[in-house]
């Protein structure tokens, strides 16, 4: 592991259990891959009637966008506020996050940086299966 849920919650604006990442196994310049658990906790914030829709990894994937962001903008970088404009190729392959039983990685990868718009594609997997997968766009405020 080479950053915890202390410093990920140091370089994002999520905290406590919205804070959904729990580790960072790696991250370059232009991937990131973090892992956790949280998406089997019963106080999870987005957990619904009991469960965890799957639609939900979105926000997996946002959390590690921003942190690769945060990451490769340096230390002394001010994190940059985004929203997230769009959705593409989104692909959900279960129902529900929380029937999956081991722990997800969830990887992203930057295919466009032009300054005030960055796109990645994600993937949430588990045991080498493919939970869900898509591409991402990010508009970040000057």
């Amino acid at each position: 592991m080479l950053i915890d849920k202390v410093e990920i919650q140091a370089r994002i604006p999520h905290s406590g259990a919205m804070c959904l990442l729990d580790s960072v196994l790696s991250w370059d310049d232009v991937h990131i891959v973090c892992t956790t658990h949280s998406h089997r906790a019963p106080d999870n914030p987005l957990r619904r009637d009991g469960r965890l829709h799957a639609i939900c990894g979105v926000e997996y994937a946002a959390q590690a966008i921003a942190l690769h962001g945060g990451l490769a903008g340096g230390a002394s970088a001010r994190p940059r506020v985004g929203y997230l404009a769009s959705l593409r190729d989104l692909a959900c392959r279960l129902p529900y996050l929380d029937a999956v039983e081991g722990d997800l990685l969830v990887e992203a990868e930057q295919l466009v940086d032009e300054g005030s718009r960055v796109i990645y594609r994600f993937a949430l997997s588990s045991k080498a299966v493919e939970v869900m997968s898509g591409r991402a766009a990010v508009v970040l405020e000057a």
